[in-house]
């Protein structure tokens, strides 16, 4: 018994190292789309998921070499900050230099607009904090064989 338990928190132990490195190696993808007003499907609140992509117009999910997706936001009045007159949805060719998630207001093509910046599949979704649910799911069913056995 004592030579399973220890091949088992070996074994958990190296997961939960290498794991990360392994789902880095994933390639990432982004929302692509661009509305405009109360047109299209990109604006805020964005209810399109993945297994609905076809049956939207004008939204792609697309691999994203980078890993880093974007949320652009304008306003026709910077002055009362009313963003959502456009939204766009991207991949970006590099995050930021500080490799930071974050909203921020920016200069784009001369106007100020809000951007948001985020590394993960399908991040530019929305704001919520994207799970790796494979990864938590062997994270928990390890953590309860350790348990189990000690």
């Amino acid at each position: 018994m004592g030579l399973f338990r220890s091949i088992l928190l070996s074994v958990s132990f190296i997961f939960l190292i290498f794991t990360p490195k392994l789902t880095n190696g994933i390639l990432k993808r982004c929302f692509v789309c661009r509305s405009r007003g109360e047109l299209g499907s990109c604006k805020d609140p964005f209810t399109v998921n993945v297994t609905q992509i076809d049956l939207e117009k004008g939204v792609e999910a697309v691999p994203c070499a980078s890993g880093w997706c974007g949320k652009l936001l304008e306003t026709e009045n910077p002055l009362k900050e009313e963003y959502g007159v456009a939204t766009e949805r991207m991949c970006l060719r590099r995050g930021p230099s500080d490799s930071e998630d974050r909203c921020a207001y920016v200069k784009w093509n001369f106007r100020r607009v809000l951007m948001c910046f985020c590394r993960g599949d399908l991040c530019n979704a929305s704001n919520r904090l994207t799970v790796n649910l494979p990864v938590l799911l062997t994270s928990c069913i390890l953590t309860r064989l350790i348990l189990r056995f000690l």
